[in-house]
């Protein structure tokens, strides 16, 4: 349904240096930028950009899908090693669904980025 998304952020190296690393499990990477604008995706197509500015407000959530339960942690543990503050550690959240595994890190901005698995464990082994 969705092309892209746009965030504004304080400081642009910053959050670059932020999605970049937290990213990586996912396989995103920075595939563009021009001046202060940066675009995360694979295979030359942004799905995520960012760009330096002033206001920040208000925070967005952001889910991004993940294949399999351990995609989750790795995205939540690359991204509190990047910088970012814990939102809710990775976990079924059967709030949303039985098989809902996701994990909330907070960027360097306050904007709210999940990792969301939808399929149930036993599909893995």
């Amino acid at each position: 349904m969705l092309d892209h998304i746009g965030l504004i952020v304080h400081d642009y190296q910053r959050s670059k240096a932020f999605y970049q690393a937290a990213l990586l499990p996912l396989g995103y990477e920075l595939v563009m930028e021009m001046g202060d604008w940066a675009g995360f995706g694979w295979g030359g197509k942004p799905q995520l950009l960012i760009k330096g500015g002033s206001s920040t407000a208000p925070a967005l959530h952001i889910a991004f899908s993940a294949e399999d339960r351990d995609t989750v942690h790795a995205f939540y543990d690359t991204a509190l090693q990047a910088g970012g503050k814990d939102n809710g550690a990775p976990g079924l959240r059967p709030e949303y669904h039985d098989h809902y595994y996701g994990a909330y890190v907070l960027d360097p901005d306050g904007h709210n980025i999940e990792v969301v698995c939808h399929i149930p464990a036993d599909a893995f082994q």
